[in-house]
């Protein structure tokens, strides 16, 4: 089975809400909410893969030095494996916009689990939760 690596991220603004971008129509698992982020690219750190990805999908900059690891996801779907690493960021410049036709909602920790996600992003919200 392959392995796909996705780098993903805990944007959290100075109210402690994370944001959430739902995936749009055309797109697998369209509707669900995740965590921002993307493909690492062959010869991509994960930490270089999720600033291009924010500035693609969102219109925003940040840095490597503002991107905690916080922990990862490893779930088997049909025809791949997925491991993403989630950091959280508290620090860019912008403000995120769904550049890719994707809405984006900020939501509180506790409020995470009413939004309906990947099944791979599910167990990260109680590692998000306590560590908000």
């Amino acid at each position: 089975m392959k392995t796909v690596l996705v780098s993903a991220v805990a944007l959290i603004d100075p109210d402690g809400r994370v944001l959430l971008a739902q995936r749009p129509e055309g797109k697998a698992m369209a509707g669900l909410w995740e965590f921002p982020g993307g493909k690492v690219e062959p010869g991509e750190t994960p930490e270089a893969a999720l600033i291009r990805e924010l500035q693609e999908e969102l219109g925003i900059d940040t840095w490597a030095s503002c991107l905690a690891p916080l922990t990862f996801a490893s779930h088997s779907y049909d025809d791949f494996h997925l491991l993403m690493p989630l950091f959280a960021c508290r620090k860019w410049n912008g403000t995120p916009q769904g550049k890719e036709g994707q809405a984006l909602q900020w939501a509180k920790a506790n409020e995470l689990r009413s939004y309906r996600m990947p099944p791979a992003d599910v167990p990260i919200i109680p590692i998000l939760r306590d560590w908000l």
